[in-house]
């Protein structure tokens, strides 16, 4: 069975895939490639990012980036890699991820083997047109602790909590951080330049640092 879906995002759901054509597809399809897969227990999903939906990941991101500097602490970003593990039947590859506390674990690994190594600390997902899959029912299989998902409205932080996400107002990863704040400047980033929201950003986060 095959269904799709427009505008921001390009979907398409397939069903009775086994793991080994999956692994297939991502071999063929290669790491150069804009679509993302998304992998539950025989049920592919196939993902084209159009503009609607890679602008507010690329500012999230951006603001991560300007966090970590501010704070002086070390990240990884691991962007859409493919984050998969067979015994559970599960793989995704996020709009965005970051390595933050666990990020000296994976400092100069060329791959990522969750077998082996941890999860991402971070995951951002843009779901503009709703996804047929469950993606925090893989994350949290996986053991990703937070995730940041924007439907194109709203913002929310959700963070891994015996197993289930829960959303919260304050980020775990970078404590100081209120929802309500990022989803006012992502809400800005359709109406002012992107370097004039960035050096907006950075002033605040500063004030912040400061003040606590």
């Amino acid at each position: 069975m095959i269904s799709t879906s427009t505008p921001a995002e390009q979907r398409t759901l397939l069903r009775n895939i086994s793991w080994q054509t999956f692994e297939s597809l991502l071999s063929d399809l290669g790491e150069h490639r804009s679509s993302r897969l998304t992998y539950n227990r025989g049920t592919l999903e196939i993902m084209t990012p159009l503009y609607e939906h890679e602008k507010p990941k690329e500012v999230l991101t951006a603001l991560v980036g300007i966090i970590a500097e501010e704070l002086n602490i070390e990240i990884a970003r691991a962007g859409s890699t493919t984050f998969k593990r067979q015994d559970l039947g599960r793989g995704a590859e996020p709009d965005s991820s970051f390595y933050v506390q666990n990020e000296r674990l994976v400092r100069g690994k060329s791959k990522i083997d969750l077998r082996n190594d941890p999860p991402p600390d971070l995951v951002i997902e843009i779901d503009i047109t709703s996804s047929s899959l469950d993606s925090f029912d893989i994350y949290s299989a996986l053991g990703v602790p937070e995730i940041w998902r924007y439907n194109g409205r709203v913002l929310q932080f959700f963070q891994l909590q015996e197993a289930e996400y829960i959303a919260c107002e304050y980020s775990r990863i970078f404590p100081f951080l209120p929802v309500a704040e990022v989803a006012r400047f992502l809400e800005e980033s359709k109406t002012v330049g992107e370097t004039t929201l960035l050096r907006s950003f950075r002033v605040w986060v500063r004030s912040k640092i400061i003040s606590g």
